[in-house]
């Protein structure tokens, strides 16, 4: 299974809520003590999670652009994969596993739809908090963590990581079960 975490490279982006993704990613390559290659817009990195190879790829080219390279490491290695990603209309801590669905005004996701023409892939969203009112969206997820979500940060990295890992073990029904949230329920 390849398992790609979007995010912006550079130090300039590297603790931003976009870079989330990049930061599962970097906390899976930990646990299967692998390391990350550059090459072809994309840094790589392999190892063994029980008995399934994992590839982790983080598309080194700007958020706008993540299709391309996502696009190209799959028309050289054909696999199952997961796409790991922030979402800002999801509350801070929360994750949401899908087999399928739109971009939902994510530009990394829009370049994947575009690049591969369908949006018929599974994804992990991982929830940055809802920008506050007077702040644009795009300097939201451009910004660091603030101090509070910054002391959480590893607990939902780490959340992020073993649901991946579920996914690549267990299959995304399995997954979903378990980490997407109940419904909420309003009681009239």
């Amino acid at each position: 299974m390849t398992l790609f975490g979007l995010g912006n490279p550079g130090d300039r982006y590297a603790a931003t809520r976009h870079n989330v993704g990049f930061m599962v990613l970097d906390e899976l390559a930990c646990r299967l003590r692998a390391r990350f290659r550059s090459g072809s817009g994309r840094a790589v990195a392999r190892g063994n999670w029980r008995a399934e190879k994992l590839v982790l790829v983080k598309p080194m080219l700007y958020m706008n652009e993540s299709g391309v390279p996502v696009a190209e490491h799959l028309r050289r290695e054909p696999d199952d994969y997961l796409v790991v990603c922030d979402d800002f209309a999801l509350p801070f801590g929360r994750l949401r596993l899908r087999a399928r669905g739109s971009e939902g005004g994510h530009n990394g996701l829009a370049s994947i739809i575009y690049r591969l023409g369908t949006d018929d892939f599974p994804r992990l969203r991982i929830g940055i908090g809802v920008p506050p009112r007077e702040q644009d969206w795009a300097e939201y997820v451009l910004a660091p963590f603030g101090p509070e979500e910054t002391n959480e940060l590893p607990e939902l990295v780490g959340r992020a990581a073993d649901a991946c890992l579920a996914v690549a073990a267990e299959g995304l029904n399995r997954a979903m079960n378990r980490y997407n949230p109940p419904l909420e329920t309003s009681t009239p």
